[in-house]
């Protein structure tokens, strides 16, 4: 493929070999240039010849690192590869209409999971995929869910998801390492289904190194879509254990569990999720494996490490259901060691998708505005809210509304915050 050339950097190696912006590249090293993982490959070596359309360029770098500066019209140099399925779980097929276009865009490319840590279901791969995967060694997260190939076609929907699952062997096979994901949905894969998985994925052990075991959610929009309940506390308190079983059995043999379930699996359990040193380097952060520990345990350390004061401080904040009794908690902790501090903690009921989402991350601006409106006069000097309420890159909620439309709503400023314990506890402290 035929990659033009958007933009070239001044004084960079391209720049310096004469190479123009409008110029159009075809390979590298002699090696074709489809999209941005050939891109990265293939620049690695100190010292390149591009092939441009109409001629030959020496590109000379002083460093194997050093990016030669080109720019390309997007990021992954051509489209990104959108899912084939239909998975009975899948949280956009539960969206209402009328939010903004991006949010509908189903992804499952594996460049996205090398380059940003996105999760994949392998049935936009093809051999030659998996064959590039293991020659530039890119690990990869992967959506597995079942490895029962009938169970895997009927809960995504498509006859080649089950066939697929060779992929995940022979992937291990060349070396390469695996987070995986199980969105367990009650009744379909849970049980001896989920005990097969795990004893599968587990046997692949160190290339599989990490597995996170998720709770299906559902919104208020799931007409026309397969049933599925709900867990409960019987049938989340029957899954951690099927999943700490496997991961005591790991721990005893390997000295790390590999395999954890959500926090919400924990808490639905009615468990308190363990301690930090259970999650290891907490590799499933991101999927909501650890969070709930993370923040409690580290923001107690952070509290202890400081001497209480007489400052006079008051504020808010709001998250989603699921975490507000860890606020509230946090917030107690400030209280003790610091009298005159008040933090009001607010758990928001999610009107918009329904009461059954119970997440921060997906907490919108209209919800605050509405639950936090009788309470203006008691929201003190700021209102703190997770940074995963808004847009990676734009302060804008869920549903549109913006953060300073929240703000002015609500007559305060509005300061994501708590990311990390540290900036959590400083941020309660009005620092």
């Amino acid at each position: 493929m035929a990659v033009k050339i958007c933009s070239v950097e001044p004084k960079s190696p391209a720049a310096r070999a004469g190479v123009k912006a409008g110029e159009t590249l075809t390979a590298i090293n002699g090696h074709p240039i489809n999209d941005a993982l050939d891109y990265g490959f293939y620049c690695y070596e100190r010292t390149l010849e591009l092939d441009l359309v109409t001629r030959k360029v020496k590109v000379k770098k002083r460093d194997d690192y050093d990016d030669i500066g080109l720019g390309f019209e997007t990021y992954l140099m051509d489209k990104k590869q959108s899912c084939r399925n239909k998975c009975i779980f899948c949280f956009i097929d539960q969206l209402p209409p009328g939010m903004r276009e991006t949010l509908y865009f189903k992804d499952d490319d594996s460049r996205l999971s090398f380059l940003q840590g996105n999760y994949i279901t392998l049935t936009n791969l093809k051999d030659s995929d998996i064959e590039r995967i293991i020659k530039m060694k890119l690990n990869v997260n992967v959506s597995v869910h079942t490895t029962n190939p009938e169970l895997r076609e009927k809960m995504l929907c498509n006859r080649f998801a089950g066939d697929v699952l060779r992929y995940i062997k022979q992937m291990a096979d060349g070396g390469i390492m695996m987070n995986c994901q199980i969105v367990l949905c009650r009744g379909w894969n849970d049980g001896e289904e989920l005990k097969r998985t795990l004893t599968d994925l587990l046997a692949l052990y160190p290339a599989v190194q990490s597995i996170a075991v998720v709770p299906f959610g559902a919104t208020k929009f799931r007409e026309g879509l397969p049933h599925i309940e709900l867990h409960d506390k019987d049938s989340a308190a029957q899954a951690v254990e099927i999943i700490e079983s496997f991961g005591d059995k790991m721990y005893g043999e390997y000295g790390e569990r590999v395999v954890y379930p959500a926090d919400e699996l924990f808490l639905t359990a009615g468990r308190e999720p363990p301690p930090s040193e259970y999650y290891g380097s907490f590799d499933q952060y991101e999927n909501g494996v650890g969070m709930w520990s993370y923040k409690r345990d580290g923001f107690a350390e952070e509290l202890s490490a400081l001497d209480g004061d007489d400052r006079e401080y008051t504020a808010s904040c709001a998250s989603g259901m699921l975490s507000a009794p860890l606020m509230e908690r946090l917030a107690a902790a400030v209280g003790e060691k610091f009298p005159n501090v008040k933090i009001n903690v607010y758990a928001i009921k999610n009107d918009f998708f329904g009461e059954t989402i119970t997440v921060s991350g997906l907490v919108t601006g209209g919800d605050l505005i509405a639950q936090l409106t009788p309470h203006k006069t008691e929201l003190g000097e700021r209102l703190m809210i997770p940074p995963s309420m808004l847009k990676a890159d734009e302060p804008v909620f869920l549903d549109n509304v913006t953060l300073a439309q929240v703000e002015e709503a609500l007559g305060v400023p509005v300061i994501p915050a708590g990311s990390e314990p540290d900036e959590l506890l400083y941020a309660m402290l009005g620092e």
